[in-house]
């Protein structure tokens, strides 16, 4: 497995001036976790994002902080859409001798017979499964074949996953991956969906790395 290493520095600015860092091309984040003190680091922008933008939710990072190691899982990525960059990154230390809880990507490949033959539709149900393992034996994704979906109304579920055996699987097996669904039944699922009305989401606080407007 490659090995995804980030370095980086500690870090005192805090608040609302990370945002010097970032007109300087860093890019802050924090470090946390069990057993773990609560660490804040700055990154090199540019080189980060090289190994971000590889990682998956599963990816083992080693983050080198001043010359000390630490193996950890991305917790969340803050990211400025119209610029297209990072602006904060969590980071979860972790054990390498422990069992943790992750979200691992599904990944669909080949083609359906069902959409070949009788011009089927491909419903997405989960973009990713949440496993339990030791952090060296966290699957990067599931890729799923889909080619075994010959007819309109078949499906994969998680049960159908095959997984490593030193891998236990948290999400309800029952739940769908993918389906085959008809076109017609596809336009149905569009049309209510286009009349729900998003509820309001009012921010109930601000993070620390608050950015300037």
């Amino acid at each position: 497995m490659e090995k995804l290493e980030i370095f980086a520095e500690k870090r005192s600015v805090t608040g609302k001036k990370v945002n010097v860092l970032r007109r300087e091309g860093k890019l802050p984040g924090v470090i946390y976790g069990h057993k773990f003190e609560t660490q804040n680091i700055v990154m090199d922008l540019k080189e980060a994002t090289k190994v971000l933008n590889r990682a998956t939710g599963s990816s083992i990072v080693t983050l080198n902080v001043e010359g000390k190691e630490v193996s950890a899982l991305i917790r969340e990525k803050q990211r400025d859409f119209i610029k297209n960059r990072f602006l904060h990154v969590d980071f979860q230390a972790v054990s390498l001798t422990e069992k943790i809880r992750a979200a691992v990507n599904i990944e669909l490949t080949g083609v359906a017979p069902a959409v070949k033959d009788f011009n089927g539709v491909v419903v997405e149900g989960l973009s990713a499964i949440e496993v339990e393992a030791l952090p060296k034996d966290l699957p990067e994704r599931f890729v799923i074949d889909i080619s075994v979906l010959k007819e309109i109304g078949s499906s994969i579920l998680v049960k159908d996953i095959a997984v490593p055996a030193n891998v236990t699987i948290h999400t309800p097996l029952d739940e769908m991956v993918v389906l085959i669904t008809s076109p017609a039944a596809e336009e149905v699922v569009e049309e209510i969906e286009e009349g729900v009305t998003e509820p309001e989401v009012i921010e109930k606080g601000k993070k620390e790395e608050e950015v300037e407007d």
